[in-house]
């Protein structure tokens, strides 16, 4: 990973993409998104301050277990501008995901121990279906699927196209 010299205090792109492991195109991405800041050259060149590289290594986590971009630049949005970002302010905004993320790893958890009979069954309407179904709205009320998908002999409703809605249930469920 190429160093960048302490009295170098602006970055342009490419000593960035280098530095955070981010694709040029990556970048110009969040900018575009409002996740980073550049400032341009009077020859119309970027020029990022040093703590986009936090910023940046930031997005990229949070990216990677699934924080929307949206949520993620209201976080980046309360960091201060005036100076880099401490550990506290980091800490600050992953504990606020804490929950999120924690919610996220029991779904995932459930679906991992219930994938094999949703596969087996095939038509997704266990009683209490995570992969179609996951707070089981349904269930209280009906077996088996509930909408398929439209037929071309679909009711019409105000000159358009109602999907037919049958009881599926499958009895192997």
């Amino acid at each position: 990973m190429p160093q960048i010299p302490e009295k170098i205090h602006e970055l342009t792109v490419g000593q960035l993409a280098a530095r955070s492991g981010a694709a040029v195109s990556a970048l110009h991405f969040y900018e575009s998104k409002g996740l980073i800041r550049s400032r341009r050259t009077t020859g119309n060149q970027r020029r990022y301050s040093r703590d986009a590289l936090r910023r940046v290594a930031f997005v990229r986590a949070a990216q990677r277990v699934g924080i929307p971009l949206a949520t993620i630049r209201e976080a980046l949005s309360e960091l201060p501008e005036e100076r880099t970002p401490t550990h506290e302010d980091w800490a600050r905004l992953s504990e606020a995901w804490r929950s999120e993320l924690d919610e996220r790893i029991k779904q995932l958890n459930r679906l991992r121990d219930h994938l094999t009979d949703c596969i087996g069954c095939g038509c997704l309407s266990l009683d209490t279906c995570v992969l179609s179904n996951p707070d089981d709205v349904f269930g209280d009320r009906l077996t088996g699927s509930r909408l398929l998908a439209e037929q071309s002999g679909g009711r019409r409703k105000n000159g358009r196209r109602e999907p037919e809605r049958q009881d599926t249930t499958d009895e192997r469920c």
